[in-house]
């Protein structure tokens, strides 16, 4: 059963499924095309933008979706993740699942009999991505020859952003303190893919350089759900990668600002940049709902 665990998984079909996605929010295409079709989402970790996302978003393709928390399901009784997968695929047509490791996603998707989407993963976040790339298009035309600059956490964010920019033809930069590089293998990937469609991966404690010719800036939060721990560290190892209009002045004229969200103003990013002419944070969440309506198309529709 194929299922969207990773960027990886539509490697061979990101423009169709960003094309699909235009198409769905122009309302260019059929009306209900899931109609009668159910959606579980299980959420192991809470949630604004992926829960009302994929809830109205199957609504609006004329399905149904159910929200389960990690406390209604026997999942948060022991329940081994592969029971689960086997007993939810009696009953749904998908299974949405924003968890907290990876390897849950993967144990889901290997035992479920319908497709599996990451609503998110401590080490990717395809949907995201997905929806990045679609705002991507509308405010600068096109992906092919451009260069976007993650500054901040290696994250799951960033690691769907350095698989999926050299797969529509654009070069990528990550901006980030020594120690906080992104996942090894995820690097090594994204790496062959720009070697295949000869475009350029950059892995740098150097902002300036980051920054050369860029088109779009990224960031996120510097303590994501999970890393509370290491939260006052963080806060000084990051404290020079803050996106502020002195940063933001490096990026090409024209460049736009982007973060996933939810965002710490003062922190990561200040209000003048988030807040400011640059910023396309909205129209970033919104296309959250129209790339996973073509995540769903894709995966879903008979």
């Amino acid at each position: 059963m194929s299922s969207l665990l990773s960027v990886s998984d539509i490697k061979d079909d990101v423009k169709y499924i960003l094309d699909l996605a235009s198409k769905i929010k122009a309302g260019e295409m059929e009306e209900k095309p899931l109609e009668g079709k159910t959606l579980a989402m299980i959420f192991q970790k809470s949630s604004t933008r992926t829960r009302v996302s994929f809830d109205v978003g199957m609504y609006q393709l004329g399905g149904r979706a159910i929200f389960l928390s990690s406390n209604d399901l026997q999942m948060g009784r022991g329940e081994p993740i592969s029971d689960t997968a086997k007993v939810l695929s009696r009953f749904v047509d998908g299974i949405m699942i924003r968890a907290i490791k990876h390897s849950d996603v993967e144990e889901l998707a290997k035992h479920a009999d319908v497709p599996v989407i990451n609503g998110l993963t401590d080490l990717e976040h395809p949907c995201q991505a997905l929806a990045d790339m679609l705002t991507i298009k509308e405010h600068l035309g096109d992906w092919e020859g451009k260069k976007i600059c993650f500054v901040g956490d290696g994250n799951n964010v960033s690691n769907s952003l350095l698989l999926i920019a050299p797969l529509l033809g654009m070069d990528m930069s990550l901006a980030c303190p020594k120690g906080y590089e992104p996942n090894e293998d995820i690097l090594k990937t994204a790496q062959e893919y720009a070697d295949d469609n000869n475009t350029e991966i950059t892995i740098t404690d150097d902002i300036g350089l980051a920054l050369q010719n860029v088109d779009a800036v990224f960031t996120d939060v510097w303590v994501s759900m999970g890393d509370e721990a290491e939260a006052k560290q963080r806060e000084i190892d990051f404290a020079p990668f803050q996106v502020n209009s002195d940063l933001m002045s490096l990026a090409n004229d024209g460049a736009i600002f982007m973060h996933c969200l939810p965002a710490i103003r003062g922190q990561e990013v200040t209000a003048e940049v988030i807040d400011g002419p640059q910023s396309v944070i909205y129209d970033e969440a919104e296309n959250r709902m129209h790339a996973q309506k073509a995540v769903l198309y894709y995966y879903m529709k008979d």
